[in-house]
């Protein structure tokens, strides 16, 4: 009962409030659409206006008084940020330039890195240069742009050999020698001195001491020095600062003409030629090899070096081994003249041609 007379004198408010029959229609079709639009503003969250939408919005905003901007979902402050990012977007234009210098060539751009990576001391102007050797005109600028977005820097800093690079640059003439350890079948450590050359990768296995003292490194030495005659000459020998090199071990070299260098302390790295082939004899020797004592280890170490001087190929030697010339081989069009022969009872297997 209370609601229905609510709903009657509702009723008669909303006769008298509207008045006569002219436009009585849309105006209560507007109340409608209002009374509608706050429903849904408790019933759903912020909505998801598209562009459209903003832009309509926006529009139809300056044509109403701002206290009437109630009606719209979002807040004033809102309506007038559209309306600042309608405005600077029709005040926004492209502003690349349709002049210029012409881009370089990706073949042309490959060209001046290659150039600024294998030659670190070359500056812009150098590389202008030899480009104008060969009739390409590019303006040290455009080389200078080029080099520091692919990150190398001035000619100066470029970058610095490293000490591989150094030493595969200097390899002819160069001598590396080092000590490695080997554990017997008694747990005896026996001690190996080596020595091998960087430019060919031949190794001359000096001998095994279970006590490397002064006398015998450098009786070692001179036996080297006598073994190297006709090989060299060698301006260069490097080695590590262990305690086992005396002063009459340098002695020696120094007779030939040979130079002593020092590896820095606790760097592996500066020797790493003769670091290398430790690895390597280590991984393919003797780690599969039980060792019983000097003379048995000799025998091994010999063979093995016999072995990967004239027959193993060597990666930084474009798979030839150190001892064979770098001749193309004949192709070989049977497979069944193909040998097999073992070294060191079979740890080892070699590949030749029968005769």
């Amino acid at each position: 009962m209370l609601f229905a007379l609510v709903y009657l004198l509702l009723r008669r408010l909303v006769v008298l409030a509207i008045g006569s029959s002219d436009g009585r229609d849309n105006d209560i079709e507007v109340l409608v659409l209002r009374h509608q639009l706050a429903v849904l503003k408790r019933q759903v969250g912020r909505p998801r206006l598209r562009r459209r939408d903003r832009l309509f919005l926006a529009a139809v905003s300056r044509a109403l008084p701002r206290p009437r901007w109630s009606a719209f979902l979002v807040s004033p402050q809102t309506l007038l940020r559209w309306h600042r990012e309608l405005v600077r977007r029709k005040w926004t234009y492209s502003r690349r330039s349709l002049v210029g210098r012409t881009p370089i060539a990706e073949e042309l751009q490959d060209l001046i890195l290659r150039m600024g990576r294998e030659n670190p001391h070359w500056g812009c102007l150098r590389i202008k240069g030899e480009l104008a050797k060969l009739g390409i005109m590019v303006s040290a600028t455009a080389i200078r742009t080029l080099l520091r977005r692919e990150g190398l820097g001035p000619a100066p800093r470029r970058g610095a050999p490293t000490w591989a690079e150094f030493l595969r640059n200097q390899a002819t003439g160069i001598l590396a020698a080092d000590f490695f350890t080997v554990e017997t079948a008694w747990l005896r450590t026996l001690y190996v001195f080596f020595v091998i050359e960087v430019h060919t990768r031949r190794v001359h296995m000096a001998g095994a001491t279970r006590h490397p003292h002064s006398a015998w490194i450098t009786q070692q030495a001179r036996n080297l020095s006598f073994d190297l005659t006709g090989r060299g000459p060698f301006r260069l020998l490097i080695r590590d600062r262990d305690s086992k090199y005396t002063g009459s071990f340098d002695a020696v070299f120094a007779a030939d003409g040979t130079e002593i260098v020092l590896t820095p302390f606790r760097a592996p790295r500066a020797n790493a030629f003769a670091e290398r082939w430790v690895r390597t004899v280590r991984r393919e020797c003797l780690d599969w090899t039980l060792v019983f004592g000097r003379r048995h280890l000799e025998h091994v170490l010999r063979e093995y070096v016999a072995h990967y001087n004239a027959s193993r190929p060597h990666r930084g030697l474009g798979l030839r081994a150190p001892d064979t010339p770098p001749d193309s081989p004949t192709p070989l069009r049977d497979l069944g003249c193909v040998r097999r022969r073992d070294v060191l009872a079979g740890l080892v297997h070699e590949y030749e041609l029968a005769a």
